[in-house]
């Protein structure tokens, strides 16, 4: 793969790609030998296909003409009743034929409130209407290293410079913990960094966080930039882990064996024994 910008890579092709994304620095982070065990190991084709919501809201807010084409929801069963139990039979075969994925009448409903919702905060308005590119598949070879990286940000309002990241969350206030879990500072870093070695410009990265929990009768939508410093820990991390990286594929040695350790409070706890 050519470093440059691409408009026309499916998601399933850009993650069987080239390249090494920030999901892959991620097992790099944990133990190298995950990037071998994960292209290796079996997937659950039918647990694969089951909703995900976070999936179906990243559709609906930034593709929604798409939305139809992948996604349907179902009406309201009766499945108390021999006939409401042989409709839903009959639309789930009708359906599977057509290759999409279902929704029930409740989460279809709950989906609908939370796209309105991140269109009724005037930020995340902009930036969901403003012209851009989503799932743009962006490619560089990284300077130290000279491995070639890859990142697909959910939307690139390329005429401002700005990344956005579309984040279902089950609790906003728990979003800040999110960040440190999920390694999203690290993302920031790399998706920045990648984005001004293919365009040549400094970009803005930001996170729209949406909520799947209802907090007084809404579903909370907050639009957050990460702090200066974390970003600094962001960059420190991925450069560390793409360099972690770039010695095991010369090496071909990726290790295995992980260090566990007891919790602090049982290790706390050895005082006093």
């Amino acid at each position: 793969m050519n470093p440059g910008i691409y408009f026309d890579i499916s998601n399933e092709d850009y993650h069987a790609g080239d390249g090494v994304s920030k999901s892959q620095l991620d097992m790099v982070a944990k133990n190298p030998a995950l990037l071998k065990w994960v292209k290796a190991a079996p997937e659950d084709e039918e647990k694969k296909s089951a909703l995900d919501m976070g999936t179906a809201l990243h559709c609906l807010l930034l593709e929604p003409d798409e939305f139809d084409k992948r996604f349907i929801i179902a009406p309201a069963f009766n499945r108390r009743t021999t006939q409401g139990k042989a409709d839903e039979e009959a639309f789930l075969k009708d359906v599977s034929r057509q290759g999409m994925t279902v929704m029930t009448a409740e989460e279809g409903r709950k989906l609908g409130l939370m796209r309105e919702s991140a269109m009724a905060h005037p930020a995340a308005r902009w930036m969901l209407e403003a012209p851009g590119y989503c799932e743009a598949s962006m490619y560089w070879n990284d300077d130290e290293t000279g491995e070639l990286c890859r990142i697909r940000p959910d939307k690139w309002l390329n005429e401002h410079n700005v990344i956005v990241d579309v984040k279902k969350v089950a609790d906003m206030d728990r979003f800040a913990r999110h960040i440190e879990e999920f390694r999203y500072h690290v993302q920031n870093a790399m998706y920045c960094e990648g984005a001004q070695k293919v365009t040549g410009e400094v970009h803005g990265f930001f996170f729209l966080a949406v909520s799947e929990s209802i907090d007084c009768g809404r579903y909370p939508v907050r639009v957050f930039e990460l702090d200066a410093p974390d970003v600094d820990t962001g960059m420190a991390l991925f450069r560390r882990d793409l360099n972690t990286y770039h010695q095991c594929r010369l090496s071909d040695e990726w290790g295995g064996v992980e260090i566990i350790k007891r919790p602090e409070w049982a290790r706390k706890q050895d005082l006093y024994v």
